[in-house]
């Protein structure tokens, strides 16, 4: 459960905040990338009292969204937040897409995503 967190779209004061959460989760990202996609409206911030605990950064096709990168804090998962970012893009996005590892399947199961294996990793879909 996500609890008293705030699922919203990012802003640019929440630059830094994406930067950190991406970083502490090893996810590859570059700044100027963020900053654009924070530009571009395809960024949500689980905020947690002013402090950023979870990231969802997608990019906008032509049709719905794709995932670029979901990550939360370290001490902060298994609480729903993830869950959270991707419901949030999901209602925004139709469809909202996403390529991962296989460790991250039962995550994406666990959200309504019909899923293919994609030689070493899977690609999902939610309608």
């Amino acid at each position: 459960m996500a609890g008293s967190v705030d699922v919203r779209p990012a802003s640019t004061r929440d630059h830094l905040g994406v930067m950190r959460v991406l970083d502490g989760a090893n996810l590859e990202l570059s700044a100027t990338t963020a900053a654009d996609r924070i530009d571009a409206g395809t960024v949500f911030v689980a905020d947690d009292d002013n402090r950023i605990v979870g990231a969802l950064v997608a990019i906008s096709r032509d049709e719905g969204a794709h995932v670029e990168a979901v990550a939360v804090r370290r001490k902060r998962r298994a609480s729903g937040i993830g869950s959270a970012l991707v419901e949030a893009a999901a209602d925004r996005w139709t469809p909202l897409t996403a390529d991962f590892d296989p460790p991250v399947k039962p995550f994406y199961d666990s959200l309504g995503f019909d899923i293919e294996q994609n030689g070493d990793r899977y690609r999902g879909v939610r309608d």
